[in-house]
């Protein structure tokens, strides 16, 4: 199964160890899922562990972004961009993230308001809208 992962979800998983990632990382490295991602995906990674509070968070735990770039390249399978989906987002930051999901009928994990309200949407058009993965649906 495809699954597009936001940024937020992404950090959860490779920045800050959140446990409610642990069956997300389970499942990719079962081969379970298949994160797909564009460049423009990992070049917004790229810039968000840039931010002052990832910054801080990385200098505390001792994790430099070239290694956390490497994490993100070593699990995700390169996707090309998507065409614009028919629906779009409130936040235009996470309209790439959309249109890939729709574009491959993929699970979309994201946190973000804006993604979760569109859910319903979505769901039209094939593609399931969580904040996270239970032990149970990644397995």
């Amino acid at each position: 199964m495809n699954v597009v992962v936001d940024t937020n979800i992404a950090l959860d998983l490779l920045l800050f160890d959140d446990p409610a990632s642990r069956p997300l990382a389970d499942a990719l490295a079962a081969g379970r899922l298949r994160w797909l991602a564009t460049d423009a995906m990992r070049a917004e990674f790229e810039r968000v562990l840039g931010y002052p509070p990832m910054l801080a968070r990385r200098e505390r735990d001792g994790r430099n972004a070239v290694a956390l770039l490497g994490a993100f390249d070593a699990r995700v399978v390169p996707a090309e961009a998507a065409t614009r989906a028919p629906c779009r987002c409130a936040d235009p930051d996470d309209q790439i993230f959309i249109d890939l999901a729709v574009a491959h009928r993929a699970l979309l994990l994201s946190k973000d308001r804006a993604v979760l309200a569109m859910a319903r949407r979505l769901a039209l058009l094939g593609v399931a809208v969580r904040p996270a993965i239970s032990s149970r649906a990644a397995a």
